[in-house]
């Protein structure tokens, strides 16, 4: 995209493609994969947030704040999974 949009012609090869072109490449490749990998982070605590708050309102605590029940099983559950190296293998795989 960005090398049409710069008129870079075709005939040029990836060693000779202008930094002006590669950089906004990368950093948009960049952003999409961690746009990516948050929201794959982010759906599973969303769903707890929702299971604790119905959970709570079938119970009749609704004025109990959900983010305090949930907040531990949102741990329990990133410590279970193994979090940090999901996470550190998914950003070094964008690299690759």
């Amino acid at each position: 995209m960005f090398r049409d949009l710069a008129e870079v012609p075709p005939s040029v090869t990836d060693q000779q493609v202008p930094m002006t072109v590669l950089i906004p490449s990368f950093i948009l490749s960049e952003l999409r994969a961690a746009f990516m990998i948050g929201f794959i982070v982010f759906l599973p605590f969303v769903i707890i947030d929702l299971v604790v708050a119905s959970t709570l309102t079938s119970v009749g605590l609704i004025t109990l704040p959900t983010p305090v029940i949930a907040l531990p099983f949102k741990l329990l559950l990133f410590v279970m999974v193994d979090g940090w190296r999901l996470l550190t293998e998914s950003l070094l795989a964008t690299f690759q």
